[in-house]
């Protein structure tokens, strides 16, 4: 039930994601905070969508080096930006984490970051399937070696988080524990306190060495 839910929460997610592409609304000229209300009417219309489980977070340009954390000033969209999406939408009480990188124009460099951000997604979850003793710290590491091989700088402080139905499991007093970061010893696989099984969302934020642009993605690692 619990992995059903999940995943259904990531396909309307991905679906979302789709209709933004699908209807123009990436594209240059539109403020972050302007791109980020018609992406949540979007939301709203055809999904639903009544509110997030965290805040909406849209990204272009220099921006796009900056973590979820980051408040930086609103900014318009240009020629050949790079844009990355991050949305946490609730489907029925159900959490989806979702986020991806697109590009405004043809710069190949800019191109090539999204195909070794995805690429690298795909090895963090091949990683996971493949070793069962694979800690939230390994994993961390694992990933910001994938950045450094292809040429990019691992620019966030985690990976992922865990995920489940709103709001899902925290751990008072210690908030780093169910995060995927350096030296984390947590087993990716331990169940929670009921013995159930927990699920991670991976995130890949890469950018490049002056760090003047960046992208990202995630989704559930553990389905």
């Amino acid at each position: 039930m619990v992995e059903e839910a999940l995943a259904d929460a990531q396909r309307k997610a991905e679906a979302l994601f789709a209709e933004v592409v699908d209807s123009g609304l990436i594209r240059a000229g539109v403020l972050e905070s302007e791109l980020s209300a018609e992406i949540h009417e979007l939301a709203r219309r055809r999904f639903g969508v009544r509110r997030h489980w965290h805040k909406r977070v849209v990204r272009c340009g220099p921006n796009t080096v900056l973590t979820y954390h980051a408040e930086p000033p609103d900014r318009r969209t240009a020629d050949d930006d790079v844009v990355y999406l991050d949305f946490g939408p609730l489907f029925e009480e159900w959490e989806a984490d979702f986020g991806r990188t697109y590009v405004i124009g043809q710069d190949p460099l800019k191109h090539k970051l999204v195909a070794d951000i995805d690429a690298a997604f795909a090895r963090g979850k091949q990683r996971y399937r493949e070793d069962p003793e694979l800690t939230a710290g390994g994993l961390y590491d694992f990933v910001c070696e994938l950045a450094k091989d292809a040429g990019w700088e691992f620019v966030a402080p985690t990976a992922g988080h865990l995920i489940g139905h709103f709001p899902h499991e925290t751990a008072p007093g210690n908030a780093k524990r169910f995060s995927i970061r350096h030296g984390n010893p947590i087993n990716l696989r331990e169940p929670d306190a009921n013995g159930a099984r927990r699920h991670w969302i991976l995130e890949i934020h890469f950018a490049d060495a002056a760090r003047t642009f960046g992208g990202f993605c995630e989704e559930l690692l553990t389905i």
